[in-house]
């Protein structure tokens, strides 16, 4: 990754910017991709949500979330044209550097099955998927 590309933690002035990011980089959507929830996501954890940028412009992001005894990852995103250039992994490092920091020993990612640009991300970033686990989900609402 050159130089020129940053990782910051994200604030509540960042929240437009990251939900039109994510309509364009992300894959899928989830229940919290509103204003209100990526809000909450950042006055709750203030390093939570980090995001690369490159000239002042978002190019990346991703959660980093630890709940004081797992670390889990969720939307790594990269702008399409700035695919394998180093940002995603600038930006796992960071995110792994938090999760060191607070305490955190393993970290987990979901990745959805049909993503396979994601599928060869997350190998290069060491991660895999661990096949004895089924996610179980229940909407709250």
């Amino acid at each position: 990754m050159g130089a020129d590309v940053t990782v910051r933690a994200a604030g509540v002035d960042d929240v437009a910017a990251v939900l039109v990011f994510w309509k364009g980089a992300a894959e899928g959507t989830s229940i919290s991709d509103d204003p209100a929830g990526v809000t909450r996501l950042v006055e709750r954890d203030a390093g939570a949500l980090l995001l690369a940028e490159r000239d002042g412009e978002l190019v990346g992001t991703v959660i980093a979330g630890f709940d004081g005894w797992r670390c889990h990852l969720y939307r790594l995103a990269v702008a399409p044209g700035a695919r394998r250039q180093g940002i995603g992994r600038a930006l796992l490092a960071a995110a792994e550097e938090r999760f060191v920091a607070l305490g955190g020993r393993r970290a987990d990612a979901m990745v959805l099955r049909r993503n396979e640009t994601a599928h060869r991300a997350w190998g290069a970033g060491g991660y895999g998927p661990q096949e004895q686990w089924v996610r179980w989900v229940k909407p709250l609402g």
